[in-house]
């Protein structure tokens, strides 16, 4: 049965593309932030605001943050997206945003998987998750809804 999922991941993770187009190659519908097909063209990213995003004050920050067009859809796109799913891939390593919108799918409701291909630092609450998996053909499994192993 295919699956609309929502992959939550980092810009840094080299995974991400990859676990993408092996979810479609399996017949998902997957949003990629990478590529959003809600929103921005190109997904988003600090640098679309200002160059000098990683010296911020946490006031310059926040004041960014509530007060930025381009964040104000960045945020649109993803959150539409993680509405639209019915399935959340969180694939580790990666960020805060990525565990929050976890978090989110999680009280919603939706499907939840913690992909771990690598050794990382340990998350304890990776056990909200309904599913934890360290290969592609676990993913693959429990997105079937097969047991893992």
């Amino acid at each position: 049965m295919s699956k609309r999922i929502y992959v939550a991941s980092s810009w840094r993770n080299a995974y991400q593309p990859e676990i993408v187009a092996l979810l479609r190659s399996e017949g998902h519908e997957v949003y990629d932030f990478r590529n959003p097909f809600f929103g921005l063209k190109n997904g988003f990213a600090w640098s679309q605001i200002d160059e000098g995003w990683q010296d911020w004050s946490p006031q310059g920050y926040r004041d960014c943050l509530l007060n930025s067009p381009t964040a104000a859809l960045g945020f649109q796109s993803d959150f539409r997206a993680m509405q639209w799913a019915d399935t959340c891939v969180l694939v580790m390593p990666c960020g805060r945003s990525a565990h929050l919108e976890l978090g989110w799918s999680t009280g919603a409701g939706k499907h939840t998987i913690v992909h771990i291909p690598e050794a990382c630092e340990p998350e304890l609450m990776n056990l909200l998750a309904n599913e934890i998996t360290t290969t592609t053909s676990e993913l693959i499994a429990a997105l079937k809804g097969r047991p893992q192993g």
